[in-house]
């Protein structure tokens, strides 16, 4: 068992400020309390500069913009510090609700951005931004929109019904992306877009992204898959709940990048297309050495299935372990082959064709996708995939054996399995809503970050090595020494 050591010390962030934002407030306060508070979340992001923070509160106010240069420990933080701080109206400066350029290390947490003209959120020759918690809403093109934006971590977010175009959309020439934990849903075309865009400069690609566990369901009814990925390379899409889609449920492709999405890792989804939905996964123009494992992919459209590549992708690709319908494609979706007719070119030798849903999940009719108990994918796939896939969607530890698809089997139950992986945790207590909580190893390598939305937090602590590590809470200025054995 590890033992866990805390040792707490203190330090000060200088020069840092904290300003509130309250709809009874006045752009001529201070800014500095909750009596002395700023009308205009605009005003506060006016005069922002390295560490400070920004609590705003519930009302409903128009959007801004922000262009400032932070660093790593001393970010800006703008925080919706109550559960209703709802952006109404674009900022002043373009046609989005929240517009962050020309910035590094800015947080946005919680903000509920709806109805506006172009992106609800929208980043721009950046680097190193957060958005986290975030709801967008019925916005004109895009829930949260990504150009040129290094290091960006969308995570906890939830897009909903883009008019025209995708929920989370990551554009133009971006490395290290981290799309996850993220909710996006009945968007008009995708539910998570990436285009590496070689139109705009750049090398034309989006570089090592991780997407993860996230849901993915009812878009594409104006085209798009649920995950698209156009030029997308070295890179890892894993853990994903991806269903009811109305086209395909994975692409790799390039039709605006420089080159195929190529070395991608295709890992532990579960992908169950609509009616008139079409390929789970879809590769073509030159994706090369693509790998699909242990995922299940099931088609509800009769003339479409669970694999369509074509001959310019067929280099270095790699799929097995899968659950699947009984149709395939090696000519980008002109003909079907059964799955022993694909077996006998190489690929899916350990793969099944998949049950009944009804035998697979739990209650695929209330949208439960958990596997039961006597479910064909349970230790049906292969552990290979360890290096990256550690836990499921809800942070379930895998088994030696691994399962199939996005969730881990768990004999007694979700909440029992939470008990038992109890001494594996650390709790924080005592924290203040939008506390940002940062651990670093003994190099000062960032390993963690989140952000507190209630007075406490619990963290896994099962899948770090031996060691010392520092826990930062910043709004108090507060720091602590981990010790791991």
């Amino acid at each position: 068992m590890k033992k866990i050591v805390i040792f707490s010390f203190c330090f000060t962030f200088l020069n840092a400020e904290h300003y509130f934002v309250t709809k009874n407030g006045n752009d001529n306060n201070s800014g500095l309390s909750r009596e002395e508070s700023f009308l205009t979340i605009q005003h506060a992001a006016d005069i922002v500069q390295k560490g400070d923070t920004v609590s705003v509160y519930n009302g409903e106010y128009n959007g801004f913009y922000v262009e400032e240069e932070a660093e790593e420990l001393k970010p800006v933080y703008f925080i919706a510090e109550e559960d209703n701080v709802r952006i109404t109206a674009r900022n002043t400066m373009t046609p989005d609700g929240i517009n962050i350029e020309n910035s590094s290390y800015i947080f946005v947490e919680g903000f509920k951005i709806i109805g506006i003209e172009r992106a609800g959120i929208r980043i721009a020759q950046s680097n190193n931004i957060t958005l986290n918690g975030n709801f967008c809403s019925h916005n004109g093109r895009w829930g949260i929109f990504t150009g040129f934006a290094d290091n960006v971590s969308i995570e906890y977010n939830e897009c909903e019904f883009s008019q025209e175009e995708h929920g989370i959309y990551v554009s133009n020439s971006a490395d290290n992306p981290h799309i996850r934990f993220n909710l996006s849903h009945d968007n008009y075309q995708c539910g998570i877009h990436m285009n590496g865009d070689e139109s705009m400069g750049g090398d034309g690609l989006i570089t090592n992204a991780i997407v993860e566990s996230n849901i993915v369901y009812e878009n594409g009814i104006g085209g798009g898959s649920g995950i698209n990925c156009d030029g997308v390379a070295n890179s890892y899409i894993y853990n994903n709940l991806i269903v009811d889609n109305h086209t395909s449920g994975i692409s790799l492709y390039r039709i605006d990048a420089s080159n195929g999405s190529f070395n991608t890792k295709i890992y532990n989804n579960t992908i169950v297309n609509a009616e008139d939905g079409r390929w789970c996964i879809n590769i073509n123009t030159s994706s090369t050495n693509d790998t699909v494992l242990n995922n299940i992919l099931i088609n509800l459209n009769p003339s479409r299935g669970s694999i369509s590549i074509d001959n310019s992708s067929l280099n270095g690709f790699y799929s097995d372990y899968n659950l699947v319908v009984d149709r395939f494609s090696n000519d980008w979706g002109e003909t079907t082959v059964s799955l022993s007719e694909w077996q006998s070119s190489g690929f899916d030798t350990h793969s099944q064709i998949a049950d009944d849903r009804k035998d697979i999940f739990v209650d695929y009719t209330n949208n439960n996708y958990h596997l039961k108990s006597s479910s064909q994918a349970i230790d049906k796939g292969t552990n290979y995939v360890d290096y990256i896939v550690k836990y499921d969607i809800e942070d379930v530890k895998r088994d030696k054996i691994y399962d199939i698809g996005a969730y881990e089997y768990v004999k007694s139950g979700i909440d029992e399995y939470k008990k038992k992986i109890a001494v594996n945790r650390i709790y924080l207590n005592n924290l203040k809503p939008g506390d940002r909580i940062n651990i670093y190893n003994v190099n000062g390598i960032k390993i963690y970050s989140s952000v507190a939305r209630k007075s406490y937090v619990e963290l896994n602590s099962g899948s770090l090595c031996p060691g010392i590590y520092f826990i930062s809470i910043n709004s108090n200025q507060r720091k602590h020494l981990l010790l791991i054995k």
